[in-house]
């Protein structure tokens, strides 16, 4: 076991757990009711309006506000305790049913092309003002094993990679690839590249960098093409390689952010990553229910360097909680109506192709009724939907709110009733 499970076990014995959070244990935030001070060395510190955790050194202890995406690692086969991911969502409209788009019609009874997993760790202590100020964590050999494990037991063939865009460049706007951790991160791509699946490279930052949104007062068109050109170059030649261009975007011109995702786009392709997907955010946190009205007619006009637009696909997410934020253990719908459907018939409308790169839910009845069901949905509509990708594994405990690591070999009830295709 990790040692963060021995931690665990010890405080539990000793009645301590119940009163104080253990090592890295959440200890605040919006609708938290657990400890709220930590044990010896350990003090209480906010990252963010939804969480806070029980890190090293001494502090006040004081509480604050929760993240949704939170939590550490206790597989066997690693003992690093995982840091912050935050990237909670306000609540996202879903379209509703009476202002819907006609419904999709049933075109495929097959399979979407891809189903796979979130592999987290790198994206930790980035929040939704695009600042990365935590630390992050290297999945490293766990999330390896892990993607091993999907590949051979459940059969998956995609793996997102959250990367902190300051985490990357050593927190310099700009800089070049740091060597720590661009050859960290490396390791886990290669690891990815090496079951044979898709690694989707996924740059964490909300389009924006340390609160300021890219191309409307943040960096440049210009400064997210140089990234992205420096990532292109050093995959290039990986035709497994996807391309993930920003998590979440929200709260900006949507025309204007069509802009800078298409500098992205020409940046790709001009450091000579010709034929690989691909994939470009909407707004409202790149939301599902609002994609064809809020996002998709702006971004329609992202193109391909070539003027084709078969590899350019559009990336969504939906949570399936009473306000899409992913920080609920229980479903209350599986949004197949009033954001799948909807969603399916505006793609086929406008011959374009959209990958789900977030969807979750707890480990809990209701949302293996939901999820499975939203799943069926994109697998009915298979000619728009090339897959989903389900939120998440890597650095996260068992006991994360969606958490999906697999203990060993063991996975968790939702990936073995939804996201397995063994």
């Amino acid at each position: 076991m990790a040692r963060y499970s021995f931690a665990f076990a010890a405080l539990a014995a000793s009645g301590a757990y119940a009163a104080q959070g253990a090592a890295y244990a959440q200890c605040g935030g919006q609708g938290f009711t657990g400890a709220t001070t930590c044990v010896s060395g350990y003090h209480c510190e906010v990252q963010n309006d939804w969480y806070s955790q029980c890190v090293p050194g001494a502090g006040s202890g004081a509480a604050a506000p929760a993240a949704p995406k939170t939590t550490m690692v206790t597989m066997a086969r690693t003992s690093t305790p995982a840091a912050t991911k935050t990237s909670a969502k306000p609540v996202a409209a879903a379209t509703s049913k009476a202002a819907a788009v006609a419904a999709a019609p049933a075109s495929s009874s097959g399979k979407t092309q891809y189903a796979g997993m979130n592999i987290a760790g790198f994206d930790f202590g980035c929040d939704t003002s695009g600042s990365c100020s935590g630390a992050y964590v290297d999945p490293g050999a766990n999330g390896i094993a892990q993607m091993q494990h999907f590949t051979k037991d459940d059969k998956l063939n995609i793996y997102r990679l959250p990367i902190g865009w300051q985490h990357l460049v050593g927190n310099k706007l700009g800089g070049d690839l740091d060597a720590t951790v661009a050859g960290a991160y490396d390791k886990l791509v290669k690891g990815c590249l090496a079951t044979g699946a898709v690694c989707l490279i996924d740059l964490h930052n909300y389009a924006r960098w340390n609160g300021q949104i890219i191309g409307q007062g943040g960096p440049t068109n210009d400064q997210f093409a140089d990234i992205w050109s420096k990532i292109a170059t050093k995959y290039a030649s990986e035709s497994k390689i996807a391309f993930g261009l920003m998590n979440e975007p929200h709260d900006l011109t949507m025309s204007t952010w069509a802009d800078s995702a298409q500098a992205a786009v020409n940046a790709i392709r001009k450091a000579g990553a010709k034929s690989q997907m691909i994939l470009v955010p909407g707004t409202d946190y790149t939301s599902a229910g609002t994609f064809p009205t809020a996002s998709g007619p702006s971004l329609l006009k992202v193109k391909d360097t070539d003027g084709t637009t078969d590899k350019i696909i559009f990336d969504v997410h939906r949570y399936l909680d009473s306000d899409n934020s992913g920080t609920h253990a229980e479903c209350t719908s599986d949004h197949v109506e009033d954001s799948f459907v909807p969603l399916a018939t505006w793609l086929r409308t406008n011959k374009r192709q959209a990958i789900l790169s977030e969807v979750g839910g707890g480990n809990t009845a209701s949302c293996e009724t939901d999820v499975c069901a939203a799943l069926a949905s994109l697998n009915k509509n298979s000619d728009v939907y090339l897959g989903y990708i389900g939120w998440s594994a890597g650095a996260f405990d068992q006991s994360y709110v969606l958490g999906l690591t697999p203990n060993g070999s063991t996975d968790q009830a939702l990936v073995t009733k939804c996201f397995s295709r063994a």
